[in-house]
């Protein structure tokens, strides 16, 4: 009976840490888009460098997060 319990508080914390870390990624990424256009309104002729400097963070933001995600799966699971 209690080793249910503890299992149903596991999967609970598994998904509310894929929904933080989806959630951080979401709002990363936002804010860097929202950085970038505004570098790229004040400086038009440098918009290829934040450009690509913007995709590489959002990438690296991408895969911290899919870390995340893939750890809280392997604790539902595990």
């Amino acid at each position: 009976m209690i080793i249910a319990e503890i299992a149903g508080l596991a999967s609970l914390g598994a998904c509310l840490g894929a929904a933080i870390a989806a959630i951080g990624a979401g709002i990363g990424i936002g804010k860097i888009g929202g950085a970038a256009m505004e570098a790229i309104a004040r400086q038009p002729e440098s918009s290829g460098d934040i450009r690509s400097n913007m995709i590489v963070i959002a990438a690296l933001i991408e895969g911290v997060a899919l870390f995340a995600v893939i750890v809280c799966v392997l604790a539902l699971f595990i």
